[in-house]
């Protein structure tokens, strides 16, 4: 940060991204994001990288037209791509030669001057029009109509031009600091680039995809995935650079109809071979909510037609009647026989309804999936596992992926619209050095004396083998419910219940040997009924008078009940719990167990691990033990894309102790679907800040402040909003301004790191197939040219390509040095509780996750919704009043029974 300026506050802004405008009523002076507070770091061995960032020169003094497009009737994105391509061809004279860039929506950007600012054309495409009487989708089954034309009116308009000067100036280090970025060059530039891949691929986000690209896999449920790139334009410390990564979705598989239900639905698996079988009430949501708003096409005539399927019908085909041009009622089974010689083999079977409005209808085994749709729905576990196997690349494979892709026919550079705007795009990754942190000497617990050990692995674990937990609990009062089993399974319970004893003793902790009552067994059925589910731990609870400190759960195997199961427990009863399954329960590793046992322990109020050396000994100009210190961490978590009701979940955790700083709190909070910015902040962080007054006796000196899972379209509006409201929450203790450090969390972003090794035998540079190792820190070259951020990546990364996080400081009244911030953060993430490693995310952030997850896991009650799920509705109304979440009990409040 600037020293001389206010704290954290400047007069102009490198703020909003995208555009946004910072308009004088928005906010007496305008926010901008902390600067970098020297050239980078110093400490910690230099280490030589690759990143997939690639160099991108362009030529500052050409001008760039922008047009704005009107296309009426509204065409769909498809459609609209090929309306420009025939604008562009047969019209060069009025648009002076150009080959311009068209963002698929209004915007057209090109590198001349068109010969008019406005202009008007008709364009003409082969597109079958749906003014057909017939109700059933045959639209396009007269000749004549085969080559029907559908015109489009086109209205150009000149916008304004802008040339580079600026991002030039905004790039380079002799530039006034708080020149805003010129969004519209640089968005301008993100089209262009975007432009050739955009006609050969599917755009999903920023992201392209191909089947043309390989590597296609069924992942089950109807679902396949593909291989494709993700592509961003962005400005650096060394210029503008193109990040470019692999990436894989999931999209619908192109087949038939009816196979897609026997893959996508359990119950329809056989429907082949039960061609008589129709579909009850249930079955039949299922089917329309499996189905709708997918595009297919037919099979039974030649047509280029696709329709959306909008429904089902009520009736079963066999007893759909539609009228035909005059007037007549024609039986749908016995129009296909006579037009197309077809017998309806699943007449018992629902037509699809392909209108909104009108009836028309499709069977289904005459239609097939459309290629190229993304599939929208939440993958089962199964799918996330083979989707995610598809995208685990070790680095050397990652590394040559991207290269192919950069040299590739589909990549960035493929179209020839870079030449038209004189842009050069490098194929070579970003050659930088990067620096590896020492790690922390860490404090464990040895029987009552301290011992310490220094992470010295090249995976920076440590073993607890022969030592202790920092903090060890006891454990009087525990009890132990069991869901299904086999007779055999159910057996090994006084065995577990022996060994974990037995571990939890070898790591310092306390379990009683045996629990308080007998453990129960019951079916897996108990945890179907919510109301039986919470009578039998209830019972449980009263058989311990109401005092007990640990119930664990044992099931057959993963259960959507688990979700009542912990908002029972945590809200309903009062007691902490822990889940395991009994196939784990085979097995007993020695891993398997320390893992439970560490988890416990937190759950009930220990910890694993400290620092040896406290913070304030590591950073000692900013932090003193008798100044405490607040780490916050905040996230969102939201429903999935198809989910058009359910709010959103925000939580908020806090550090409860100084110096050790392991303990954290959490509160959380519904909110708005889809909302992003925290609704109760304030509130949220006030209470927070009256546990800490509580625990340690004085308010924290510091606030440092962790935001997880913002994008960078909404910094400013986070930074606004929310550095307000944890000041508004500072403010109702008087005269309490503590100076706070605002930094976002990126985990979610496609830089990536490779490790550059020479090969002193070929004396060619060879990329060393191993991971970055962990510490590895990056704050020069391909980071902000202004900004205050780095990318850190703290942990070993046993499987794929290693991912750093990426750390924007937004605001900081500390005035932390990167040396300063980069110890800290790393230093933080040795002191997770759930395992004896380094993690890849800080603590206070991680935690806020798993907190806002649980959130989201009290609002999914197994009985739920099922009326809302299978509304009808196609358009999006607005969001229901965000269901509130239960009232947490007072005897966990205060506990990470989340973790």
């Amino acid at each position: 940060m600037n020293q001389s300026a206010p704290e954290g506050l400047h007069g102009r802004t490198s703020f909003p991204y995208k555009g946004r405008k910072v308009r004088s009523s928005d906010t007496k002076e305008a926010l901008v994001a902390a600067r970098r507070p020297d050239s980078g770091g110093v400490e910690g061995p230099v280490i030589t990288l690759l990143a997939n960032h690639f160099v991108v020169k362009f030529d500052p003094s050409l001008k760039i037209y922008h047009y704005n497009v009107e296309i009426s009737p509204s065409p769909s994105k498809e459609v609209a791509r090929m309306i420009k391509q025939k604008l562009v061809e047969n019209n060069s004279g009025l648009l002076s030669g150009a080959h311009p860039a068209y963002d698929g929506r209004k915007n057209i950007y090109s590198p001349v001057e068109f010969q008019n600012d406005k202009l008007e054309f008709f364009i003409s495409l082969p597109i079958p029009t749906t003014k057909s009487g017939l109700p059933f989708g045959e639209l396009n089954c007269f000749p004549q109509k085969q080559n029907q034309l559908k015109v489009f009116r086109i209205n150009i308009r000149h916008v304004s031009k802008f040339d580079g000067k600026d991002l030039r100036s905004y790039l380079s280090k002799e530039g006034d600091d708080w020149i805003p970025l010129p969004q519209d060059y640089l968005h301008a530039l993100d089209v262009v680039l975007r432009e050739g891949p955009m006609e050969k691929c599917i755009p999903v986000g920023r992201s392209f995809y191909s089947s043309s690209m390989g590597g296609t896999k069924e992942i089950g449920g109807g679902a396949i995935g593909w291989r494709g790139f993700f592509q961003s334009l962005r400005p650096t410390q060394q210029g503008l650079a193109l990040n470019v990564d692999f990436s894989i979705s999931a999209f619908h598989e192109s087949i038939g109809v009816i196979l897609y239900l026997q893959k996508r639905l359990d119950f329809l698996r056989d429907l082949s071979q039960r061609k008589t079988r129709s579909l009850s009430d249930e079955e039949r949501k299922e089917v329309e909510k499996a189905l709708r708003n997918i595009r297919v096409f037919v099979c039974h005539r030649e047509t280029v037609q696709r329709y959306r399927v909008h429904g089902l019908t009520e009736e079963a085909t066999e007893n759909l009647y539609f009228p035909d041009r005059g007037g007549k009622n024609l039986r749908l089974v016995d129009y296909f026989k006579d037009h197309y010689n077809y017998d309806i083999q699943f007449r018992n079977l629902p037509c699809l309804q392909i209108s909104r409005s009108k009836p028309c209808y499709l069977p289904m085994e005459l239609c097939m999936i459309c290629e190229g749709q993304k599939f929208l729905g939440k993958l089962s576990d199964d799918q996330t596992a083979r989707i995610l196997k598809m995208g685990c690349q070790r680095p050397k494979e990652r590394k040559a992926i991207i290269d192919g892709i950069m040299r590739g026919p589909v990549g960035p550079t493929s179209g020839n619209q870079a030449e038209e705007f004189k842009l050069q795009v490098s194929r070579e990754m970003t050659r930088l050095n990067g620096r590896i942190l020492q790690p922390p000497k860490l404090k464990l617990g040895d029987g009552g004396h301290i011992r310490d050990i220094t992470p010295s692995r090249r995976d920076r674990q440590w073993n607890l083998l022969d030592s202790h937990v920092f903090q060890g609990t006891r454990i009087e009062r525990w009890a132990l419910i069991s869901f299904g089993g086999t007779p055999d399974q159910k057996s090994n319970i006084p065995k577990f219940i022996n060994q974990l004893s037995q571990r939890c003793e070898q790591l310092g902790i306390f379990l009683n040997k045996s629990t308080i009552v007998s453990p129960q067994f019951e079916s897996t059925q108990v945890l179907s009924n919510v109301y039986l589910l919470e009578s039998k731990l209830k019972k449980i609870h009263r058989a311990t008078s109401n005092n007990l400190q640990l119930l664990i759960c044992v099931m057959e195997k993963k259960h959507k009940g688990y979700a009542d199961l912990k908002r029972i427990a945590e809200t309903s009863v009062g007691v902490v719990s822990q889940c395991c399954l009994y196939p784990n329960l085979g097995k007993l590793s020695s891993q398997f167990l320390a893992n439970l046992a560490l988890k416990i322990n937190a759950k009930v109020g220990g910890c694993t691990v400290a620092l040896y050396n406290s913070l304030p000994s590591q950073i000692p100009r900013l932090l003193r033990l008798d100044e405490p210190v607040i780490f916050m961490g905040a996230d969102v978590t939201h429903p999935h894309p198809l989910d058009d009701f359910s709010p959103s979940v925000a939580a908020v955790v806090g550090s409860m102790n100084w110096p050790a700083a392991n303990k954290y709190v959490s509160r959380m909070r519904s909110q708005t679907h889809r909302q992003e910015i925290i609704q109760d902040l304030a509130a949220m962080v006030g209470e927070l800040l009256d546990d800490f007054y509580q625990e340690v006796n004085k308010l924290p000196k510091r606030i440092i402040f962790f935001r997880d899972g913002v994008s960078e379209t909404q910094f400013y509006k986070v930074l606004k909003e929310e550095l307000q409201a944890v000041k508004e929450a500072c403010a109702r203790f008087p005269g309490y301004k503590p100076p706070i450090t605002f930094a976002v969390v990126q985990k979610r972003h496609h830089t990536r790191l490779f490790p550059f090794e020479i090969d002193p035998s070929s004396m060619q540079n060879q990329p060393f197939d191993e991971n970055i190792p962990p510490g590895t820190v990056v704050d020069t070259v391909i980071t902000h040219p202004k900004e205050f951020d780095f990318y850190l990546c703290s942990h070993w990364g046993v499987k794929g390509t290693s991912r750093p996080t990426h750390y924007h400081v937004l605001w900081d009244e500390n005035h932390f040095t990167s040396d300063e911030l980069q110890k800290l953060v790393y230093n933080l993430c040795y002191t997770f509780v759930r395992c004896t490693k380094p993690v890849s995310l800080v603590p206070p952030a991680y935690y806020a996750h798993l907190a806002a997850y649980r959130g989201r896991l009290y609002l999914e009650r197994s009985e739920s919704i099922a009326c809302m799920r299978s509304s009808p509705t196609i358009s999006r109304p607005a969001p229901p009043k965000a269901t509130p979440l239960p009232t947490l009990s007072e005897n966990i409040k205060k506990l990470m029974f989340y973790c």
